[in-house]
């Protein structure tokens, strides 16, 4: 694992992208900041840039650089959610633009709840995109054998740890929490 923290943070650092695991499913990731990178991301999964992306970072005090003002109440989900969350929140900011909604300023941002991602991006202390691993409009996939080889050639880094891993994994869920603290859930 330790290889692949290091090859993955060369190749975000450099504004590459790279395919790895999450604690959902398998992603298409790059650092959140740069907008070359995130415009990537659409290319290869031939994307409308018009969709928003989720952003993972490895701890609930990371979100504060990069939202405007979090309701308490956003901060409560994050330490009472047992399953993946996304949490959709307005006011985003130090991102690049292509990530951030244009309909209200909102980011989506999920803690990550694995080991390597956790260390992926507490060594790279920015936020990563996280989008799954497929084509617009095609079926998520499950597990690594699954992912479009398309997809697997058109990035930078193909993360080596858990492609042998089928454990079962389902996208995260989305809640998202306006100004006023109002949720809607968006998927469950």
């Amino acid at each position: 694992m330790n290889d692949d923290i290091k090859n993955a943070l060369e190749v975000l650092r450099q504004g590459g992208v790279i395919l790895y695991p999450t604690d959902t499913v398998w992603g298409l990731g790059c650092d959140a900041t740069n907008e070359q990178a995130v415009a990537r991301i659409f290319e290869i999964k031939k994307r409308a840039d018009s969709k928003s992306m989720i952003l993972l970072v490895d701890t609930p005090a990371r979100i504060f650089g990069y939202v405007d003002d979090v309701p308490d109440v956003a901060m409560q989900m994050y330490d009472i959610v047992s399953e993946p969350t996304t949490i959709i929140l307005e006011g985003a900011k130090n991102l690049a633009p292509n990530v951030v909604c244009s309909d209200d300023n909102s980011v989506g941002i999920r803690v990550a709840d694995e080991d390597f991602c956790r260390n992926l991006i507490s060594r790279f202390r920015k936020p990563i995109v996280s989008t799954s691993a497929n084509i617009s409009g095609n079926p998520t996939p499950s597990f690594f054998s699954q992912i479009d080889e398309q997809i697997v050639s058109a990035v930078d880094y193909v993360v080596k740890y858990r492609q042998e891993d089928e454990t079962p994994h389902k996208p995260s869920s989305i809640i998202k929490i306006g100004k006023g603290g109002q949720v809607k859930i968006i998927r469950k």
